[in-house]
């Protein structure tokens, strides 16, 4: 069971291996969302996720016979970091079986801790379901990333700094995969103020959690489909759902699309990185119903690789109108590339890759093509642009952009 006094033992544990990771208040997205912002930053933990937390709390509980045997779990990433390093600290042996899809970041760290690791299936679920046969093959004793009361009670320690950092919170938010954090957030949450709010935070894409409340029991999702790997689970767990039931208050959803704007957000505002899932909770801020209450966002974790930081950043600014792609015609006579390139000069845009085609008409004298993909300050200045090249008598075609 989850008692006070499990959790209070919890806290005292995984002191020797977090960071205390104390809040920080947004300016920021207080003001955007009218709300008084607050971040719970675990992706500023040694491993780079609060997943520490729970591993280090359920191997510490763990029989010496049972640390001999080997650890072995299913994870993809951040629990996989926490339960390599953890038993590194013990030194237990620990294998390790993530997804193919896993980031390289959190392979390769996994691997630094002394981990073996060993890749299967395409998401958690078919991760898991090797690893529970490497178990019972090897007899290897297995930690859950989730479905487990004493890694949730690890995980849940979250909320007694929080407490001690904002007594008066009225609202956590928390990212929901499987459940283990959310369920020892919001039990001890609602153990230390029952009238606080916890709402939990899905992907749009991997709501199991969202599913099996409104179902009353646990159930399958038939796939998942999210850049949100972290959370990316099709079956929550059923140890630890009677506590979700009873504890939190409430899921949201949050699309894809919307982790990528927030991250640039993220990087912009906090100069912090934290991957998909740990943004679940900062793009869910203004699905909320509420004002002028104090609201944390538990960050859950900062691991992602630079090419997958590329990438969001990339189409978190063309999401934004800061990065557009627009193709003009013109006749194919001398100057009329300077035109258009002194009118975007003019508007302060700024080109950043431009195409010009001479074959897209038999006709070179009638038309040739002119893409050119460029930068702007938004929305407002995008038009700006796209006014004065009308003004001048071209017509630009919105495409969409190649980098």
């Amino acid at each position: 069971m989850m008692t006070l006094e499990k959790f209070e033992e919890a806290c005292e544990s995984v002191k020797k291996v977090i960071s205390r990771t104390k809040l920080v208040y947004s300016e920021y997205f207080s003001e955007t969302t009218g709300n008084k912002v607050y971040f719970k930053p675990e992706n500023m933990q040694y491993t780079g996720a609060y997943k520490v937390r729970g591993a280090y709390y359920k191997i510490s509980t763990l029989t010496d016979e049972e640390r001999n045997r080997g650890l072995i779990t299913a994870s993809a990433g951040n629990h996989a970091q926490g339960v390599a390093y953890a038993a590194k600290l013990y030194g237990a042996k620990a294998v390790i079986v993530m997804p193919t899809t896993t980031p390289l970041i959190k392979v390769n760290r996994t691997r630094s801790y002394g981990a073996e690791v060993v890749l299967h299936g395409d998401v958690y679920d078919d991760a898991c379901s090797y690893a529970l046969k490497l178990a019972e093959e090897k007899g290897y004793t297995f930690i859950h990333p989730f479905d487990d009361e004493t890694v949730a009670t690890g995980q849940g320690t979250i909320a007694m700094e929080i407490f001690k950092d904002l007594p008066t919170v009225d609202i956590i938010l928390v990212p929901i995969g499987g459940g283990g954090l959310a369920s020892g957030v919001s039990t001890l949450a609602k153990l230390l103020n029952p009238n606080i709010k916890v709402i939990g935070v899905e992907p749009a894409g991997a709501n199991c959690m969202k599913e099996s409340l409104k179902a009353g029991r646990v159930v399958s999702l038939p796939k998942v489909e999210t850049i949100a790997d972290g959370t990316a689970v099709k079956t929550p767990g059923s140890k630890i759902f009677p506590y979700i039931q009873k504890n939190i208050d409430e899921i949201i959803t949050v699309e894809d699309d919307e982790l990528i704007v927030t991250f640039l957000d993220m990087m912009e505002n906090h100069k912090m990185v934290v991957e998909n899932s740990g943004l679940l909770t900062v793009a869910a801020l203004k699905h909320l119903n509420c004002q002028n209450k104090k609201v944390v966002s538990v960050l859950s974790g900062g691991n992602m690789d630079v090419i997958t930081i590329s990438s969001v950043v990339q189409h978190g600014l063309i999401a934004r109108d800061r990065i557009f792609t627009v193709s003009v015609q013109l006749p194919d006579r001398p100057g009329e590339l300077v035109n258009v390139a002194s009118i975007i000069a003019k508007e302060q845009g700024n080109v950043i890759r431009l195409d010009h085609n001479q074959f897209i008409s038999i006709n070179r004298n009638a038309a040739v093509e002119l893409t050119i993909t460029m930068e702007a300050f938004g929305p407002e200045h995008k038009e700006q642009i796209l006014k004065a090249l009308r003004k001048q008598g071209y017509r630009p075609e919105i495409k969409q952009p190649v980098l």
